[in-house]
């Protein structure tokens, strides 16, 4: 199969812009009229991939296996990647609370591979499933430990500011992939929370 990740292109770049112009206008992406605005239901607002380290640039699609995104790198592959770590995955509307604190990150700056939008991010945890468009599913499986790499879009480089011990419910996620498959842009996301018996 051919890879669904392509070398960045100025597509790519452009997208890029397009997504930190947003953010700085607080809009969501379908108001430029690039796509339709994602907020009536829990969607995949962002695919984000790098050869390694952050940021992470968006990409329209991608094959996910249970290494994860294909052709997705890490720098620390000790901290990073495995069964276990094979997603990374955060909150829009948390990325937009650390905005509004005066922190510079966007979607992907932070090393996450999905980004969602629509999600009460605070109440996802460890164990809990998720299906991301029609084929793929994953797992939570732990909480990220934030590392000094994303120092730098943070007000005084306080990091920490996303530990989750320090911070509950800021936190990114890590995931391993139940199921394999392509997930694109804008594909819808259904949570389901094994402990309390709650389809989101």
């Amino acid at each position: 199969m051919a890879s669904l990740l392509p070398e960045f292109s100025l597509f790519t770049v452009y997208f890029s812009l397009l997504v930190k112009i947003n953010l700085i206008l607080d809009r969501p992406l379908g108001h430029v009229g690039f796509f339709v605005s994602m907020r009536s239901f829990p969607s995949l607002y962002q695919i984000n991939y790098s050869r390694g380290g952050v940021p992470k640039l968006p990409v329209v699609e991608a094959w996910v296996s249970v290494d994860g995104l294909r052709r997705d790198g890490h720098r620390n592959k000790v901290l990073h990647g495995g069964p276990d770590r094979a997603i990374c995955v955060f909150s829009f509307e948390v990325i937009q609370a650390l905005r509004q604190e005066g922190h510079t990150m966007y979607p992907g700056a932070l090393g996450e591979n999905f980004t969602l939008i629509g999600l009460d991010w605070a109440h996802i945890q460890p164990g809990d499933h998720m299906k991301v468009g029609e084929e793929v599913r994953i797992e939570f499986t732990s909480f990220c430990e934030p590392c000094r790499r994303i120092a730098q879009w943070f007000h005084k480089k306080d990091y920490h500011r996303i530990d989750q011990q320090q911070y509950p419910g800021w936190s990114r996620l890590y995931a391993r992939v139940l199921s394999e498959g392509t997930v694109r842009q804008g594909d819808r996301i259904f949570v389901e929370k094994l402990s309390e018996g709650i389809l989101q």
